[in-house]
This record gives structure tokens, sequence and C-alpha cells, in this order.
């Protein structure tokens, strides 16, 4: 998930170009079982290969080959803003591979079930059995009504990692200003204003990207329930934009902009560059996912460092992990399954475990570093407690990029947090109005 922004119109023609030349070769109709004849299986996802599921999941194709002689399988890494921006041109085409990781939620694998894009794999969920590997929780953003709206109706993804955000931290920059762990936001906000204190700016943002609005989402949070997440999420009921939470969220963004908790010019920063600088010791703590995890594990060797749960949240931005989908135009269907049949073993799903991921269904024994064990254990907590909130970015198509021009609005002084509030609201609101709510 170390996402970099394609430019919308160069980045949509290459990316075609290159699919014309990579679209992949076998025959077969929509049937699940009908193209076993298909020798070639092309597949893309947006992991680095240093991240815990890369990791894994180049196990899963060493796998895969082994128990499918005869078939290629040709592995492209995308970037996450290149799927994000381009899905729906690319699925809609012939040149669509057989299958991709794609980001869950009502926005992005939603709206493609919606527009019949993706394979339903109902069937192939109790056929193999990973309606009982995956947990009720993680179940919600593998299916989606006829709406496109995440938590019931039939199977359009299968996730076989969990992911939750947390704060990483620098422990010798802790240490060296004899600060303690914070458990509650009043604790967070004094460390921060410790760490300024010695001119140091508290926390490596990227505002360009997806993290800052991560952000924005936990400290509105803090205030909320699960009530309010299914409201915001799922639409339960209408959510009023200037309310307490999202005030609170908007406002205390602002706040920390002001306070120098968050550099000014973090607007301009995309997550990549945000996480080498931390991995450099330029900032004593990262506020980001677990999708980081296993990258640090293995490139950090200048400081000891650890993460904790961001201090006195209930509720946590995290869910299942991305999905994999199965276009509808796929050309070896049950490949595909095949695939995500492997990824779903013991073998890659405890490999993913000691890369320091989150796996659905390792064998806990198994997970032998301790920092490996606590991180999978927090999510296990997060989710038994039905504390995954999901992401701010899910309710509606496009809204991805309301939020991070809003939130890059809040760090650049361009936006009170009112006039941002107002102008996340509009989209959100004409898709609701959109599906008839």
């Amino acid at each position: 998930m170390f996402r970099t922004r394609a430019g919308a119109v160069a980045g949509a023609f290459l990316l075609a170009s290159s699919l014309a030349l990579t679209a992949c070769s076998g025959s077969g109709s929509d049937d699940d079982d009908s193209a076993s004849d298909a020798k070639t299986l092309t597949l893309w996802h947006y992991e680095g290969p240093t991240s815990a599921m890369g990791v894994a999941w180049n196990k899963a194709i060493e796998l895969f080959k082994a128990s499918h002689p005869g078939v290629e399988v040709k592995f492209e890494e995308k970037s996450f803003e290149q799927i994000q921006q381009n899905a729906q041109m690319i699925l809609n085409s012939d040149s669509a591979p057989d299958i991709l990781e794609y980001n869950k939620g009502n926005a992005t694998a939603g709206l493609l079930s919606k527009q019949g894009l993706l394979t339903d794999l109902s069937d192939q969920a109790t056929k193999r059995g990973w309606d009982k590997k995956l947990s009720a929780s993680l179940q919600t953003t593998a299916k989606y009504d006829d709406d496109g709206i995440m938590g019931s109706g039939k199977w359009f993804g299968i996730p076989n990692y969990g992911e939750y955000v947390m704060v990483y931290y620098n422990q010798d920059q802790f240490k060296k200003y004899n600060l303690q762990v914070p458990t509650t936001l009043d604790e967070f906000t004094k460390v921060m204003d410790a760490f300024k204190a010695k001119g140091v700016t508290p926390l490596s943002v990227g505002g360009a990207e997806y993290p800052a609005q991560q952000i924005f989402y936990e400290l509105a949070l803090s205030k909320a329930d699960r009530a309010w997440v299914d409201d915001y999420q799922l639409y339960k009921n209408k959510v009023d934009f200037h309310d307490p939470q999202l005030t609170y969220g908007a406002q205390t963004f602002a706040d920390w902009v002001s306070k120098g908790y968050i550099a000014k010019n973090s607007a301009g920063i995309k997550a990549e560059d945000m996480g080498v600088a931390w991995e450099q010791g330029k900032f004593p703590m990262l506020i980001s996912g677990s999708w980081w995890y296993g990258r640090f594990a293995s490139e950090v060797k200048n400081f000891q460092w650890g993460s904790f749960l961001f201090p006195g949240n209930k509720l946590h931005p995290g869910s299942s992990g991305n999905l994999w989908v199965v276009p509808e135009k796929s050309k070896a269907k049950s490949l595909a399954y095949d695939f995500i049949d492997i990824t779903m073993q013991p073998e890659v799903q405890n490999l993913l475990g000691n890369s320091g991921g989150v796996p659905v269904a390792a064998d806990s024994a198994s997970i032998t570093d301790a920092k490996n064990k606590e991180l999978i254990d927090n999510f296990n907590k997060i989710s038994s407690e039905d504390g995954l909130a999901f992401y701010p970015d899910w309710p509606a198509p496009g809204y991805y990029d309301v939020l991070v021009a809003g939130v890059q609005g809040l760090i650049n002084g361009s936006k009170t947090p009112g006039a941002f509030l107002d102008e996340i609201a509009k989209p959100y609101n004409e898709n609701l109005a959109d599906l008839g709510k």
C-alpha cells in the first residue's frame, strides 16, 4: 500500500496501452470451472515486494506454479492510484486481468459489483470454505448488495489479511526525552507538546495521499460510537456533517497543524515519502496502517521502534485487507479461484504473520516474533470488540480525492474546518440521493 499518484490522463493512457500487451491467453466461458484449459493467469496487485503481503503473495505464486504445471503467471505490480483511477475502464475492456487486488468498500469494490464488472464468488466461498475462515466482521467488506453497499448480499471479493491504523513510534526518541507511551488523547497531546518544546515536529504526515485523512477520521472516532459509524458507512441514518464527531475531528486536526504537530509542507507529501522520513528518524511518530509494519521491520536498522493503538479510542480505521476480486471478463476464472485458495492456506497465512502482516487464518503458534504477535493480537482485540470502523473515503464514489483535497486545505490553511466539512458533505449527500436514500 505504498501509494503513488499517477497523472490522470497520462496514467490512464499508459496503463491502457500496457494492458493491450499483457492481456492473458486461454479460453473459457463464465462458468466457474470452464476455464480449466486456460494456460495463463494474469495477476495484478499493488503491494511492495518487501511488504508482508508482497512476501506472502510471492510465495502463493510459487505454490500456484508448482500445483499448476504448464500454466504461466503474468504478474504485474501496479500502483494503488493506477488501479483506483482506472479500474472501471480496465475491467470493462477485454484487457482485464484474471485476478487483481482491489480496494474494499462501497465506493470501490461495491461500485464495481453494482456495475456488473466483478464475478459473484458466493458459490466458491461456500465450496472452498472461505466463509468459515473469515469472521463475520471481516465478511462485511466481502459482500455487497444490489446497490453496491457492503455488509450483505453476494460475495464479490475475498480478503486474506486484516489491517488497521495505529501509531508507530521511535522508542529511542521517546527515551531521549523521557516520554512514556500515551494511553489517552490528552496524554498523546502532552507527548506532542514535549517534542515541540524540543524543536521536533512530532508527526510524519502524508497530506497528498491517504494518511492525513485517516488522522482526521481517528480524531472523529474518538467521539464516536458504533451507531455513528453505521450511519456514516452503511447509511443507517442521515449524517450531520457539523455534528460533534466530525466537527471535533476537523477542528482538532486544524489545531494540530497550528500547534506544529503536523508540518504545513506535509500537504504536498506522499505516503511513500512520509514513511521514508520516519524510517530515517526525522520524526518520532507516524499514524498509519499495519501495511507498513513488515516493511518497517525489515528496513528500520538505526533505532528501536514500536507501535500503539491511537490513545483512548475504542474505534479505529481498519477492516479486512483489500480484496482479491475476479473481473467478470476474466479468461481464467477457475485458475483465479485456485490462486485465492492458496493465499488462504496455512503456509501462506503463517508466512504473512511472520513477515509483519495480519493473517486471517494463521496458526497462532506458528507466529514466532513477539512484535508480530503484538500486531496480530491488537487486530484480534479490535475485531473481537467490533472496533473496526472502516475508512473515511469509503461511503461515496470518488470520495478519496475529495478527502485528500479537503484535508490538504486544512493543512495549508486555505480552508476553515467548517468549510472543509461543507465540502465533504456535498458529494456524500449526492451519493445518498443517487441511491434513493
